[in-house]
């Protein structure tokens, strides 16, 4: 895009620079996040309730267990559907409404449409690569799966912000993620881990928060020994579904904003390189350079000077 230099999460970014960055966008874009994130989340909430998770209780037959999961494919596939594309409308509108001051949520709903077809192609096809990848990487035991789940965790969240600001061709998407997320790939990699481990302890904060009103009676479903339909109980009662909605919508736009900032960071750089590259370029001696230009005396005829 001509106006991408204008948009504030564009920048080549040092760790501390990226974080600052990220908490200053949500804190200035909090109430509409908040609002898209709280919506989100009470659908994903409500949907979530056709799980009866108290059907696996005490449940150690896996056979039994693949035959009782069969049973909620369809409201699992649905919530991931929804997940999926409500991650669609975020990133979109984190993207985009900085460009432009008139954008509005609306806006992002509707153009997110075009993105869900080759998006959910796109992760299909890196899921193949990535389940290759997890499936070497259990041949190094567990250093190696770390290291593999990080590999595709850092591939992934390149995928729909080159997808969305480069336009919507697989295959470009599929090479241009490899490219940007193999270009300084140690640094990519060490930010995810970084990220991931502070958005678990901020998910962990919250959920201690959402649990304090139910200490009590979350203790007691630990010692009981129907613990787990106890808290399943608990997990019904409308207070802490309010709460565990406001939680997730707090921490829904995290990921979204992580992977703008991503993207721009090898976007810019690449830039940057491009541009330096040039300027080399323009400086290079040439062999024409190394030999003294011809002298014409001023005072020489024209046909002399031939």
């Amino acid at each position: 895009m001509d106006n991408l230099n204008n948009h504030q999460l564009y920048r080549a970014y040092t760790i501390d620079a990226a974080i600052n960055s990220l908490w200053g966008f949500y804190k200035n874009n909090f109430v509409k996040l908040f609002a898209m994130s709280i919506i989100m989340s009470a659908i994903l909430q409500y949907a979530a309730t056709f799980i009866d998770l108290t059907l696996f209780q005490n449940e150690t037959d896996i056979n039994i267990l693949m035959e009782k999961m069969q049973e909620f494919m369809i409201p699992i596939g649905i919530i991931a559907l929804v997940n999926l594309f409500f991650s669609v409308i975020i990133l979109h509108y984190i993207l985009f409404s900085p460009l432009d001051e008139n954008y509005s949520i609306s806006d992002s709903i509707l153009k997110s449409f075009r993105y869900l077809l080759p998006y959910f192609i796109t992760i299909f096809l890196l899921s193949i690569f990535g389940i290759m990848v997890m499936a070497l990487g259990t041949l190094v035991f567990v250093i190696g799966i770390f290291f593999a789940i990080l590999y595709v965790i850092t591939l992934f969240l390149f995928i729909l912000p080159i997808m969305m600001m480069e336009g919507t061709d697989i295959s470009h998407t599929i090479s241009r993620t490899f490219k940007l997320a193999h270009k300084n790939f140690w640094t990519n990699c060490g930010w995810v881990v970084i990220f991931l481990f502070v958005f678990v302890l901020i998910s962990i904060f919250i959920s201690g928060l959402i649990l304090a009103p139910f200490t009590g009676n979350f203790l007691r479903s630990i010692i009981s020994p129907n613990g787990a339909a106890n808290f399943v109980e608990i997990s019904k009662t409308p207070l802490y579904i309010a709460l565990s909605t406001i939680a997730n919508a707090i921490t829904m736009p995290l990921m979204p904003m992580f992977s703008a900032i991503l993207y721009f960071n090898g976007r810019a750089r690449e830039e940057n390189d491009q541009s330096l590259f040039d300027r080399n370029k323009e400086k290079k001696v040439t062999v024409q350079d190394l030999y003294a230009k011809p002298y014409f005396d001023d005072h020489t005829d024209n046909s002399e000077k031939l």
